[in-house]
């Protein structure tokens, strides 16, 4: 079931959310994580959001057609949420959050290759230098992180991270004809909730889970917003316009982390933030400009 396109108010308020949800999600998250051992909650967060995902898509059943489209769903979870989030909370223990977040968000410029390979999406001299330099913002932003110091295998997470990211975007959208949009993005995150919950019971207690009411607040508002709504969003958005230029706005989403982190968390301004800022909105210009083809 292919997306319908959507006005531009509709597109606004959707970035405009998905950017503050997915944005202040990284110190939520980081918040989280002194209660809980790091897999249990990547899958316990997921599982979560994709039950509240299947419950808003059982009005459509018939369009779930499980025996014909079951295998996109598997691979889709594995790319998107798996692969995904596995590598981003066991890459994150061996590497400063800052700097991995800034290879991970390599992930609009793979997608924006990616959207120009497989899916027809235009390349050309000025997107390309767009998405570079939106990678380069979020790269500016986050250098404090280098101070941490840095691990081989945290960069190969990283960069596996972000390569599922852009992979499974583009998958989902090339399956897009094929599938119900929105029993893929709830089975794929509940596949994904299964799958990580399980291997997280293996190598982690479920005793070390500190269920105060902080962390249950914080667990189901992510689960809420960040996961259903903002992948849901994400999925429509990507449905509905080109992939390479949705994915340029995602550059926002660092922004957003850490000026949350200035005002919650105490952490200050800094002259690599304002550079980073200033990059990012060249980056989504250069990137949604209409193109003059000669």
């Amino acid at each position: 079931m292919s997306e319908t396109a959507l006005s531009r108010k509709q597109t606004l308020f959707y970035l405009v959310f998905l950017i503050l949800m997915w944005g202040i999600n990284w110190p939520l998250s980081k918040y989280a994580l002194a209660f809980t051992p790091p897999i249990l909650f990547a899958g316990l967060r997921t599982l979560i959001g994709g039950a509240l995902l299947i419950l808003i898509a059982l009005p459509r059943w018939k369009q779930l057609r499980l025996r014909e489209t079951w295998l996109y769903y598997v691979f889709s979870a594995l790319l998107s949420i798996v692969f995904y989030y596995g590598f981003q909370t066991v890459g994150l223990q061996y590497m400063p959050a800052g700097l991995f977040s800034a290879i991970v968000f390599l992930q609009p410029v793979l997608l924006g290759l990616f959207a120009w390979m497989w899916l027809g999406e235009g390349m050309y001299t000025r997107k390309m230098v767009g998405l570079l330099l939106g990678f380069g913002g979020v790269a500016a932003m986050s250098i404090g992180g280098l101070e941490g110091g840095t691990s081989i295998l945290g960069i190969l997470l990283a960069l596996g991270s972000a390569l599922s990211w852009a992979l499974g975007t583009v998958y989902i959208k090339r399956q897009a004809d094929k599938v119900d949009s929105l029993w893929m993005t709830a089975m794929q995150i509940m596949i994904g909730g299964i799958v990580m919950t399980a291997y997280g019971s293996t190598v982690e207690s479920w005793s070390e889970v500190r269920w105060t009411a902080a962390f249950l607040y914080d667990t189901l508002f992510i689960s809420v917003f960040v996961i259903a709504l903002g992948w849901l969003t994400y999925f429509k958005l990507i449905g509905s316009g080109e992939a390479s230029k949705v994915g340029s706005y995602t550059f926002l989403i660092p922004v957003v982390s850490i000026v949350c982190s200035i005002l919650f968390l105490n952490e200050h301004l800094t002259v690599n933030l304002i550079v980073g800022m200033a990059l990012i909105v060249s980056s989504i210009l250069l990137v949604n400009v209409r193109h003059r083809r000669v």
